[in-house]
């Protein structure tokens, strides 16, 4: 019923898959431990870039990137931490870097767990030990991300995570969201406006950040392709970010843990002590 294969493509592709529930998931943990594609009864959920996605310098636009330990942008990518300044890029350096699988299941679900640890690559733009664990689990229309931060630093660790799924859309005109806040904050010029449950697919790029979210629950319907994708998130989230870009056909409904530059403004930013670990979880559901 549920099963995990290997293969190898230009990057090793782990395949979950639920024969019953007739879904499919694909891992490629050396990109960034990022989740390529999620099928169900043979349509694909997700946008990839597959040219971005076969050049390794560049960043992955498709699938769920891994945002840690920023989520967004920094001024001039830097942040200061105890006197000293860093640079860290967009999101953070999860989604570049080899993740290492540690485990498969195939009992009551396809379970895949992958594990990123600090190293010195990391610590030169993150002074702090850290381990990432996230377990990828498949079962019927239903994809679990189990999450768990792990601090071994001897002093607190400061962090925002996410996740960016990239959604397939063919026509952003058939979208109908259901997103719990009526405002939300354009990145573009930093207006804030009220939002009533529809975007201007018009506009070149819409970059719109949720600060102030009501309920851990989002969806999107898509009327021509006649699906419906909510997006359950634990408290941890405080922040659901929507983005596209004309012409290109994804969206994409972020949960963030913090909004952008956390790091530096400490806004809503997770402090996690010393010898903590902290466990959350995402999970997409698909109906048709």
């Amino acid at each position: 019923m549920f099963a995990i294969d290997l293969e190898q493509k230009q990057y090793k592709t782990y395949i979950l898959s639920d024969q019953i529930g007739q879904s499919r998931l694909e891992v490629v943990p050396e990109r960034g431990g990022i989740i390529t594609s999620w099928q169900i009864r043979g349509k694909e959920m997700l946008y990839l870039d597959a040219e971005r996605f076969a050049n390794p310098e560049l960043t992955v636009r498709g699938g769920i990137p891994i945002l840690f330990p920023i989520c967004g942008n920094l001024p001039d990518n830097t942040y200061t931490y105890q006197g000293q300044s860093y640079t860290l890029k967009q999101h953070g350096f999860a989604r570049d870097l080899p993740w290492e699988v540690t485990d498969r299941v195939t009992q009551d679900g396809a379970s895949l767990t992958l594990v990123l640890n600090s190293n010195d690559q990391t610590r030169a733009v993150y002074p702090f030990d850290f381990q990432l664990i996230f377990t990828y689990r498949l079962q019927g229309n239903s994809l679990e991300i189990h999450q768990r931060y792990t601090n071994h630093s001897a002093e607190a660790m400061p962090f925002s995570t996410g996740l960016h799924p990239y959604f397939q859309v063919f026509d952003k005109t058939q979208l109908q969201f259901e997103i719990p806040s009526n405002q939300f904050q354009n990145q573009r010029d930093k207006s804030v406006q009220s939002f009533s449950g529809q975007f201007d697919f018009d506009l070149d790029e819409i970059d719109a950040s949720f600060w102030q979210l009501s309920g851990q629950s989002a969806a999107v319907a898509d009327l021509g392709q006649q699906t419906r994708l909510k997006l359950d998130y634990a408290p941890l989230y405080s922040t659901l970010v929507f983005w596209t870009v004309k012409g290109k056909d994804f969206y994409c409904l972020e949960p963030w843990s913090a909004p952008r530059n956390a790091l530096n403004t400490g806004d809503r930013l997770t402090h996690l002590a010393s010898g903590e670990t902290l466990e959350t979880v995402v999970q997409l559901t698909a109906d048709f």
